[in-house]
């Protein structure tokens, strides 16, 4: 059965476009990303309704959401490769910093304690600062962005800022 378009709306059903396991992650416009699992569809309306394999509902304003990203088996993710070397980014108030990312997983910034660690989880670079920040390195179609997470705040939750973030050693990315 393939994807089914309706009209007034649209229902992604798993069997078509979901991997195996039922994921898919929902990218928000200001570059933070939402895991679902055992996902049995998506209702496309205002809002969006993501239906559960267990029945239960939750509503999503489309506005917000960039795009939905579906797990599979083929699907080419970033390495670990992708995101090694340095990095500028901005720090939510129009100063920007060098982040380093080096292959053995230690991350490096120009600002405040600059020492860190970092590895790649669902696809983006995820860094734990020692003064309590963290940051993410995602890709957002053709570019990166950085999103910046105060101490305490997940990656999961809204970052506390997000800039762009371009590697220094390959241009504007």
């Amino acid at each position: 059965m393939g994807l089914f378009i309706a009209v007034a709306g649209a229902v992604i059903r798993p069997d078509a476009a979901l991997a195996d396991d039922g994921s898919a992650v929902l990218v928000f416009k200001d570059g933070h990303r939402q895991r679902l699992d055992d996902v049995a569809r998506i209702e496309f309306g205002t809002p969006a309704v993501i239906v559960f394999r267990d029945k239960h509902r939750q509503n999503v304003p489309t506005a917000d959401i960039a795009r939905i990203e579906f797990a599979s088996s083929g699907a080419s993710t970033p390495a670990r490769s992708d995101f090694v070397g340095k990095w500028e980014a901005g720090q939510g108030n129009g100063q920007s910093f060098l982040i380093t990312l080096y292959a053995n997983g230690r991350a490096w910034k120009s600002t405040g304690p600059g020492a860190g660690t970092w590895a790649v989880v669902d696809g983006e670079a995820r860094i734990a600062w020692d003064d309590g920040w963290h940051d993410a390195i995602v890709r957002v179609g053709s570019r990166h962005l950085k999103l910046g997470y105060r101490p305490g705040l997940p990656f999961e939750g809204t970052p506390s800022n997000v800039s762009a973030a371009n590697n220094t050693q390959l241009g504007p990315g």
